[in-house]
């Protein structure tokens, strides 16, 4: 998501930094520069022209004519806007409800029962709350079933009453609930093709019979422009508290999270950024302006690194490479916890200076991964605990063992003794990064 419009924009403000003084005309630049970004990245054309407005006006101030750096000045401007258009700041979920009733509503298609599985795992374990979901689309085939069977995958219990009316199934929920001591109720309401009547009169009925403390939208991302519409029909009858988008790691433009919140005053509070079901974050405008500007975003990382890597392991690895014992046997689980974080050309977006490195661009295989456990896993312990006797004939084993090729043996010796030169390198401080 934002990669061409980050791309642009980051452009721009390559060009600003690089200006000795700033004036009217080459802001006049600027600012269109950034106009035209976000025109093409299916941003309203009123939502872009009040921005740019804004980011103008700023600009021509005497602070950043008359500043040193003045470069940096309008980077700071852009960057305000921007997560000022985004919503300004977080906004968490309403939990006051003993249990905290979470509806979710949306058209079909939009991801609506993926999506509240995967809050539910992030209310279970970012929060360490106990949640429950409920079943309630009982026209969709199978819906039913698939709401039950992403349960089961995440060992969550899924409240269901078969075909009975969705009102009702969600009130006996909540009883149930509070009997089992359930901290929240997510309720997987029905979709339609398009907003009709009959869905909101049953999506009003749910609402008056449990009175949630959020009713979230969850939308496509993809749907560029029409997703206002979309949202402004849900919220005139229910009252929306906030906007999920799913999808934002497919070929979106980004349009619509720049859009969003300007034209319906409805925050959006998270985003689907994978299809697995741990792709959920928090959506955070000043996280995300950061991305979008190529200044990266340390505290999803550090937040990703949490909750994939077993810190005692990572730290007993870094105690063994300083000892000089650091083999293969630790490099695999490395490299296992760092499977664990997710797509690694998404992990690599997120370091401040992404850009300027090309590891925006990169592509990462995940076949490369199955292939260097296979290599070491073909190995014999003696051979993982001092890989420097390694020779010809044992490389050969090693390469039949694995089904590749000597030369990829080759390749992952080599790899593993840079990467410990590497890592040395940082740990004594006389790694230079460019950023």
């Amino acid at each position: 998501m934002f990669e061409s419009l980050g791309d642009k924009l980051q452009g721009i403000i390559h060009k600003a930094r690089g200006y000795g003084k700033i004036s009217e005309e080459n802001i006049s630049e600027m600012v269109k520069e950034v106009r035209i970004a976000l025109l093409e990245a299916d941003v309203n054309y009123k939502v872009v022209k009040e921005f740019t407005n804004k980011v103008k006006e700023k600009a021509m101030g005497e602070e950043v004519l008359n500043s040193l750096k003045p470069g940096d000045v309008f980077v700071k401007i852009v960057n305000d806007e921007l997560k000022e258009l985004l919503g300004g700041e977080q906004k968490e979920l309403n939990t006051k409800g003993n249990p905290a009733v979470l509806m979710l509503v949306g058209l079909q298609g939009s991801g609506k029962t993926t999506t509240i599985g995967k809050l539910a795992l992030m209310l279970r374990k970012k929060y360490h709350k106990k949640p429950l979901l409920v079943a309630c689309d009982v026209y969709r085939p199978a819906a039913i079933d698939q709401l039950k069977q992403i349960g089961r995958e995440l060992d969550i219990e899924v409240f269901e009453k078969g075909l009975n009316n969705p009102a009702q199934t969600s009130k006996e929920a909540i009883s149930y609930a509070k009997e089992k001591g359930y901290d929240y109720v997510l309720i997987d309401t029905a979709g339609r093709l398009h907003i009709d009547e009959p869905l909101m009169e049953e999506l009003e009925n749910i609402k008056k019979s449990v009175n949630p403390e959020e009713i979230l939208l969850v939308i496509d991302s993809m749907m560029g422009q029409d997703a206002i519409n979309v949202i402004t029909g849900f919220n005139e009858n229910l009252d929306l508290t906030g906007v999920i988008l799913t999808k934002l790691d497919g070929d979106t433009r980004g349009g619509v999270a720049l859009s969003v919140r300007h034209l319906t005053n409805i925050p959006i509070k998270f985003m689907g950024t994978s299809e697995k079901m741990d792709g959920l974050e928090v959506f955070d405008p000043e996280r995300m302006a950061g991305r979008i500007l190529g200044m990266g975003d340390i505290v999803s990382l550090v937040e990703k690194a949490t909750d994939a890597i077993d810190m005692e392991d990572a730290e007993n690895s870094i105690k063994r490479l300083q000892k000089g014992k650091y083999d293969l046997t630790d490099f695999l689980k490395q490299l296992n916890q760092i499977q664990n974080l997710g797509p690694l050309e998404n992990i690599l977006k997120l370091i401040p200076g992404a850009s300027k490195m090309g590891l925006n661009k990169v592509k990462v295989d995940p076949k490369e991964f199955r292939r260097i456990e296979a290599i070491i896993l073909s190995m014999t312990l003696k051979e993982r605990r001092d890989p420097g006797i390694i020779k010809a004939s044992r490389k050969t084993r090693i390469a039949k063992g694995s089904g590749v090729s000597v030369s990829e043996v080759n390749k992952l010796l080599e790899q593993f003794e840079n990467y410990k030169k590497m890592v040395k390198q940082m740990m004594s401080g006389n790694m230079k990064l460019p950023f």
